[in-house]
């Protein structure tokens, strides 16, 4: 079977790069001529693991890249648009590079083909796709499916290649019989295959984002309540877990979620139900909690250093939104290191692969080459992001540098009694704070409004 895939961003090289894996022939389609170049060189535009090993296994034998759209249009079996759909100044997913896809691909078609939406796109999109590409070319013979990705960034192959099901929409049965060969491999692996109609589909990708954004915004409020009354949130989170109702998987707190799903996906199912007419209070109520953690990170640091952050230096660990990409949109990281700077702190900062992608977004920021430069005369060392590589940190190695040895850890990766032995003054999310040896404990119980917080502007 050969296919075309429109787009080469994350999604759309991912799913070619694995369609290749699986044994089919791909061509991946963009019209920026820059990223094809890299890619037919072999350098991939973003950093996820495995990933780079599978563009160059296949590259120029099952996979091949162009910037001519038209010309491969009429020789696929089978279309995939997966261009990007950002969020509009109105909340909506902005899918002007859907409709500019699907309106190439209309001009172009011959024979029988499916066009499908990887794209996360709002309920009705693949009925406006349909359309449009009639409206087109009348006499076209096509189908519009959608097929939405449900792929983790840090380990998308593996998503891709062992998923827990396909979500496959349809509005004939004309295309299923294309589905089940091109997802035949995984199937004989015993992945279901979910068929159901285009709306269910484009639904299940908002309502599965959006229900996980809902445990990261709870679990983070249940850690303010376990600050509160003196519990931990790692016990609380553990008993919860256990049940097998709830489990314990998106329910580590900490500074908020961001990347390019969950932010996104949630204000899209929110114009979605506005638009439709009915009230989400529960999805305006995650965007609320997580704006309003993002927010408060600020006033809170500031909180800890005492009321005072001008003149400060500090260090911070890791700039991407999570481990194991270089993305950093919607990270809490860059409005934290904003503020700290507009209050007159000095940042010196560290991240295993997203330094460079941070470094467009951010000035005056002294970038480290590992950790422990990170903490060299700081008067506060925090962890942003939960990298495998800090959790390995040796915290007297750390502590040693600091002008204070004060880690502020918004990821809990280290035990109480670890950072107490390293002689750190520790704060963390949901915890008891740690005093260093001959030290005072950290101040992080008072309401982030209950106090003035000197040289913050605003």
């Amino acid at each position: 079977m050969s296919m075309l895939i429109v787009g080469t961003g994350y999604v759309g090289l991912v799913t070619g790069a694995c369609f290749a894996e699986m044994g089919f022939d791909v061509v991946c389609a963009d019209r920026d001529a820059r990223k094809i170049g890299m890619l037919r060189a072999g350098e991939i535009p973003f950093f996820e693991p495995g990933l780079a090993d599978l563009v160059a296994r296949h590259t120029g034998k099952r996979l091949r890249f162009t910037t001519d759209l038209a010309s491969h249009v009429a020789a696929a079996e089978i279309i995939f648009i997966a261009v990007g759909t950002p969020t509009s100044s109105t909340g909506e997913a902005d899918l002007s590079a859907v409709f500019g896809a699907a309106g190439e691909i209309a001009r172009n078609l011959k024979g029988d083909t499916v066009v499908a939406l990887k794209s996360t796109v709002p309920v009705g999109t693949a009925a406006r796709v349909a359309k449009l590409i009639a409206d087109i070319q009348p006499e076209a013979r096509f189908s519009v499916a959608s097929n939405p990705e449900f792929l983790r960034e840090g380990v998308a192959v593996e998503d891709f290649m062992t998923p827990d099901r396909v979500v496959i929409g349809l509005r004939d049965h004309q295309a299923r019989g294309v589905f089940d060969r091109l997802y035949g491999p995984l199937a004989a692996k015993g992945v279901p295959l979910v068929y159901m109609s285009n709306e269910a589909a484009e639904l299940t990708k908002y309502a599965a984002n959006t229900y996980l954004a809902m445990r990261i915004a709870y679990v983070n409020e249940l850690a303010d309540i376990c600050e509160a009354v003196g519990a931990d949130i790692g016990e609380v989170v553990r008993g919860m877990g256990l049940d097998r109702r709830i489990g314990q998987h998106y329910l580590s707190p900490g500074p908020g979620f961001g990347g390019s799903c969950f932010p996104k996906d949630t204000r899209a199912l929110l114009a979605t139900t506005r638009a439709a007419g009915i009230d989400f209070n529960l999805g305006e109520a995650i965007i609320a909690s997580n704006d309003g953690r993002k927010e408060h990170l600020l006033a809170r640091v500031a909180r800890v250093l005492g009321g005072q952050v001008a003149g400060k230096r500090i260090g911070i660990l890791g700039v991407a939104f999570k481990a194991n990409t270089d993305d950093v949109r919607d990270s809490s990281a860059l409005p934290l290191i904003r503020g700290l700077q507009a209050a007159g702190a000095v940042i010196q900062a560290y991240d295993p692969e997203a330094m460079d992608t941070a470094a467009g977004q951010l000035t005056g920021v002294a970038w480290c080459d590992n950790s422990y430069a990170a903490a060299v005369e700081a008067d506060a060392v925090i962890i942003m992001t939960e990298w495998d590589e800090f959790r390995r940190l040796d915290l007297s190695r750390l502590a040693n540098p600091m002008k204070t040895p004060l880690l502020i850890d918004f990821r809990n990766l280290f035990g109480l009694a670890d950072a107490a032995a390293a002689g750190l003054s520790y704060v963390s999310v949901g915890r008891a704070a740690v005093e260093r040896r001959g030290g005072t404990a950290p101040d992080q119980h008072l309401p982030v409004q209950g106090r003035k917080v000197t040289g913050l502007s605003g």
